[in-house]
């Protein structure tokens, strides 16, 4: 490959790569959802979520659904106890 073609690429294909985040539930709930804290168990505040793309791009529907998701696990694995 000459330095031509490389540079004429990389113009071309931008690809943006971001480091995958862990945080926990709490982080998520005090960002977007405040006002469901009370509501929520600590063992679920305490779940470590993992962000493909990290918490600066999380959007407030996907962060719902982090959440809901989360409290389902942990209702799930309450009932094979």
């Amino acid at each position: 490959m000459n330095l031509n073609f490389i540079q004429h690429y990389s113009k071309k294909e931008r690809v943006t790569f971001m480091e995958m985040e862990t945080v926990k539930l709490s982080a998520i709930v005090m960002r977007w959802y405040p006002d469901m804290m009370p509501f929520l168990k600590q063992d679920e505040l305490n779940s470590i979520i993992v962000l493909r793309d990290g918490l600066s791009i999380l959007e407030a529907a996907d962060a719902m659904d982090i959440i809901h998701y989360s409290i389902y696990e942990h209702q799930n694995s309450a009932y094979l106890q």
